[in-house]
């Protein structure tokens, strides 16, 4: 939250509103129905602790391929094309939110987020034609969320699986908060769209 501020006196302000009104922080609100609050990270566990909460603790609607509304995961490119596969990834849905406002003009700076998991992961790299594979959200994540169901069932710690965004890319999805170490920040990437579907990307 630092940008967001000019001093430290303003950022110990804003961390105490963020206490209270965030899922993953105060115990008087809410969680997703899926999510046992025993298992939510403490600053003890260091940077980057309440950003994995968050992805367990904010959900989608309709959920995403890998997670339905009532628990989140957390997300990630990996292997050798692992930058380059995040960017397509996020580019791509935060045109599709452009797309449903039919405004394609943003700039957004994106720091990367580096982590270590503890496996291992169901290895999906060499599926193909699978039902949760398929780009539409409608049926890929209806069929990706009853497969990690299963998975989560068999005890399984999440999923390696090609990314549908970047040739040759793979995305990867830890079902559980502890899986996620050594968070640590990495590049800043500026994705602009001035009125094209394909943003322009630069490294800041």
């Amino acid at each position: 939250m630092a940008p967001l501020v000019d001093d430290d006196d303003d950022l110990g302000f804003l961390a105490e509103i963020e206490r209270k009104t965030s899922l993953r922080q105060n115990e008087d609100l809410p969680l997703p129905p899926d999510v046992d609050r025993r298992e939510l990270l403490t600053d003890a566990s260091g940077y980057g602790w309440s950003l994995i909460n968050a992805a367990f603790c904010y959900t989608r609607p309709a959920g995403n391929r890998f997670n339905d509304e009532k628990r989140g995961a957390w997300y990630a490119a990996w292997g050798e094309h692992a930058a380059d596969t995040a960017i397509a990834e996020v580019s791509f849905h935060l045109a599709r939110e452009l797309g449903n406002v039919g405004v394609f003009e943003n700039t957004t700076d994106y720091r990367e987020l580096v982590a270590s998991f503890i496996g291992p992961f169901a290895d999906l790299r060499d599926t193909t034609g699978e039902a949760w594979l398929d780009p539409d959200p409608a049926v890929g994540h209806l069929a990706g969320q009853l497969l990690a169901k299963e998975l989560r069932a068999a005890g399984a710690n999440g999923v390696v699986y090609p990314s549908l965004r970047y040739a040759g890319g793979f995305c990867l999805a830890a079902f559980r908060t502890n899986l996620i170490q050594n968070v640590r920040q990495g590049s800043t990437w500026r994705l602009t769209w001035d009125g094209d579907l394909t943003p322009a990307i630069a490294k800041v």
